[in-house]
């Protein structure tokens, strides 16, 4: 209980903070990177930077540590509704080393963050300046003194930047011997002196609506707006779909049901062996499939991946992730992931025993590991970089701790404990037809119907309902966007899983058509492959969208990529099976009942 607390209290940082006129407010500094690689992030205090002799480190909720921060106090003395002219924050002596090591930051486009009252202020460490071609100029310069502008209403802070409008950047020439604009150099040394202003100014807007000033703010570029058109279009999708399977497939099979029933009178059994189509394996078509173990075990993480997306998205539209709770969504993930496993134990494990598996205990232990342990291969190769290359993204041992604690001490006991009611539960197969002993021989298939062209066909239609909708999310994952657009993400996400259930219905109609009984694994891969789709995106997105670059970022981006392809291939062959099975039963049933 203790643990799942800790991880719960991740989800609400952020308490509304007061202050009285002079009341010191703590600037805390956090992490600098490359502006390109939003997950290539290093502690503040790693550069040649203003320090105090003793680093004092904030207290971080779980999801701020997932997020890379790594907050510690800073020398800047704010006060409340107190401003500041030029006041010097230290005067620092660097070497040639890390005089070196402040150009190549600047150079590759470094930028800062800090925190001031839960308000993150992005700033770049400095400035490049390219001119002429002959001769070329390349100046290198450091932002020696930032101006902070800070706004208020009555006790609480509002808002908060970091400009250098009116300040000229600092030239760092090549080598630390050289003299620069008056600053005593001497010895291989450059001395530098850092100052500061602080602004306050009086805000209109009520705390409770603040977070709608950081998302009018644009240090960073906006790209997100409201896309209609991409709506509109997956809408569009949608009805062409289900106009498909409910006009056209249902008229198609009513003249089945009156062309294989015109002589029947008894039930599936009785049925003239002469006939072609999907009537005459009716023998055959509840038949179970191989790997039952696994089948289940992707059925279970799907459903468990299904109940965690939906929560997250309702939990969104609730305002329970806003901008100054950082990383609430990346603890809300850990704690719904863990608590949610009971569902994958209970739907793999009750399948699993209406299909007449006896290894049930296994089936636990794969269910368990299907995704957790492709995860922690991932996470330990992403993470084994971050820390070979010293960055805040690299977890420290007690959050690893923590999290494998959740899921030895929460995740896997609920997977179990859902395994069993799931087995002690399970009722019967429900089968309109008996399966023969002998399995019917398959005919020959024609190009179309092979399972190739079934996935490419199954995975593309899902893919384009959300490809427009997927450069959003991918700008906020691996951008800095913040998506706020929660409620049209429940429209594409609903879209999603409709088109899903409807082309695995179509899908699955013209294998039976084709006397071909292998649907089991067919409907899981159809719409599953959905997922090789999103990973194809994802190197174009990399390639063509962004500027990342870089073993750190490269291969976190490629690793949880790869991730993020297998949670909507096993979230959409869930969705495909179970609607083809409903299908299935509906018109075997039917066809039984005339």
């Amino acid at each position: 209980m203790a643990l799942l607390r800790v991880l719960i209290l991740g989800l609400f940082s952020g308490w509304a903070a007061s202050y009285k006129q002079g009341d010191n407010v703590t600037l805390y500094v956090n992490k600098v990177g490359p502006y390109h690689n939003p997950q290539e992030t290093y502690h503040y205090y790693t550069m040649p930077v203003c320090r105090p002799e003793k680093v004092h480190h904030k207290s971080l909720s779980l999801g701020e540590v997932l997020d890379g921060d790594r907050m510690a106090e800073s020398l800047y003395q704010l006060r409340f509704r107190e401003n500041v002219e030029r006041k010097t924050l230290c005067q620092l002596t660097l070497s040639e080393k890390q005089v070196d090591e402040l150009r190549e930051a600047i150079e590759e486009l470094y930028y800062f963050e800090f925190v001031l009252d839960d308000i993150p202020i992005w700033g770049f460490v400095g400035y490049i300046e390219e001119s002429g071609f002959l001769p070329h100029s390349h100046k290198v310069g450091l932002w020696t003194h930032l101006d902070f502008n800070i706004e208020y209403n009555g006790d609480s802070v509002i808002f908060a930047n970091v400009s250098v409008k009116d300040v000229k950047p600092f030239l760092l020439e090549e080598g630390a011997g050289a003299a620069v604009g008056g600053v005593g150099v001497g010895g291989g040394s450059l001395t530098i002196t850092h100052t500061y202003s602080v602004h306050w100014y009086e805000s209109s807007l009520p705390y409770g609506r603040r977070a709608e000033r950081l998302r009018d703010y644009s240090f960073f570029p906006k790209t997100l707006e409201i896309h209609w058109l991409s709506i509109i279009n997956s809408l569009v999708l949608v009805v062409l779909l289900l106009g498909f399977v409910i006009i056209i497939l249902m008229r198609v099979l009513k003249n089945d049901f009156a062309r294989y029933n015109v002589e029947e009178e008894g039930g599936c059994d009785d049925l003239d062996q002469g006939d072609n189509g999907w009537k005459i394996i009716h023998t055959d078509v509840f038949r179970f499939p191989p790997f039952k173990s696994l089948l289940c075990a992707v059925l279970g993480v799907g459903a468990q991946f299904l109940t965690l997306a939906t929560a997250i998205i309702i939990m969104a539209l609730l305002g329970m992730f806003n901008v100054h709770r950082h990383g609430a969504i990346n603890s809300a993930a850990i704690v719904l992931y863990a608590l949610t496993s009971c569902v994958s134990g209970y739907v793999s494990c009750s399948f699993y025993t209406q299909i007449n598996g006896q290894r049930w205990v296994w089936n636990i232990i794969l269910t368990s590991s299907l995704f957790s342990a492709p995860l922690f291969i991932t996470w330990s190769v992403v993470n084994s970089v971050h820390w070979w290359s010293g960055s805040t993204q690299a977890l420290p041992a007690t959050t690893v701790l923590l999290l494998l604690g959740a899921w030895v001490l929460v995740g896997f006991p609920l997977t179990v404990i859902g395994g069993i009611v799931g087995k002690n539960r399970a009722g019967n197969f429900q089968a309109p037809c008996r399966t023969r002993n002998i399995p019917r021989q398959i005919p020959t298939q024609p190009w179309y119907k092979h399972a190739v062209v079934h996935m490419a066909i199954g995975g593309f239609l899902p893919f384009s309902a959300i490809s427009v909708e997927l450069y959003y999310i991918f700008a906020t994952v691996w951008g800095r966007e913040h998506y706020t657009l929660y409620g049209i993400l429940l429209c594409v996400y609903a879209i999603l899983l409709s088109v899903g259930a409807c082309i695995s219905v179509a899908l699955t109609y013209f294998l039976l058509s084709g006397e071909d009984y292998r649907w089991w694994w067919r409907s899981v891969l159809s719409t599953g492959s959905t997922g090789l789709f999103i990973f194809v995106y994802s190197v174009f997105y990399y390639r063509n969208r962004s500027s990342m670059s870089g073993l750190v970022q490269s291969t976190e981006f490629f690793g949880y990529s790869l991730l993020t392809a297998l949670v909507f291939s096993l979230m959409l062959g869930s969705v495909s099976f179970w609607a083809s099975l409903a299908f299935i039963r509906y018109i075997y049933r039917s066809l039984k009942m005339d």
